[in-house]
């Protein structure tokens, strides 16, 4: 059965950027209290990704309603309006972005755009090297993973991992990439001076994690 949701800003988490990761449409924390233990896992707004199959309607238009899907610049093709670029944007922001994109091309006087998701795309993200389990993981739409997380799911590093410098490669929509390391043993290890941020890390589709050998 295909997957039907409905997102709106009800779901919003605090979600906080950090240093050097503030180039990304802003990651979202799961949050944790105390170091050595895993984040809380809790719900995420959604962002509309490309691949993704829309329902678009716009009230008392049935001749604007169409069942775009969002194609690799991001954008959808929409009745009047043409190209939108909506990849990143949660449901709610695009639906009122189409609203105002009707208003001002004088197309509408007051448009009510309601957009479902109708089909994800596939999301997962990949881990590798000294881990158990190297393997591509998949993502729930609506529930953050974590760095931890990723790392539990992959059975833990192996004893010659270097936890301490774990890398996270995120790829831009612009299509460079941006890597960024992390001491994920710290945290493990309840170290007093782990940072939280070093764990919490809401991890995004297509990240690749990967974690290096120790040097003996």
């Amino acid at each position: 059965m295909k997957p039907r949701t409905r997102l709106s800003l009800a779901c919003l988490l605090g979600g906080l950027c950090f240093a050097g990761f503030s180039a990304y449409p802003t990651p979202l924390r799961a949050e944790s209290s105390e170091a050595g233990k895993a984040p809380a896992r809790q719900g995420v707004v959604y962002k509309i990704r490309t691949g993704d199959k829309l329902s678009v309607r716009v009230f008392q238009e049935d001749e604007l309603s169409s069942q775009p899907r969002v194609d690799s610049k991001g954008t959808i093709n929409l009745p009047l309006i043409q190209e939108n670029r909506i990849s990143g944007m949660t449901v709610n922001e695009a639906e009122r972005f189409i609203e105002a994109t009707y208003r001002e091309g004088r197309f509408l006087r007051n448009p009510q755009v309601t957009i479902i998701v109708e089909e994800f795309a596939p999301r997962e993200v990949t881990i590798g090297g000294q881990v158990k389990i190297p393997a591509r993981y998949p993502l729930v739409a609506d529930q953050a993973m974590s760095l931890l997380d990723l790392v539990g799911k992959a059975g833990g590093f192996t004893d010659t991992a270097r936890g301490t410098a774990v890398r996270v490669t995120r790829i831009l929509p612009d299509g460079s990439t941006f890597t960024q390391i992390f001491d994920v043993s710290s945290i493990l290890r309840g170290r007093k001076d782990a940072r939280a941020e070093d764990s919490s890390l809401v991890l995004e589709p297509g990240d690749i994690v990967f974690v290096p050998e120790r040097i003996i």
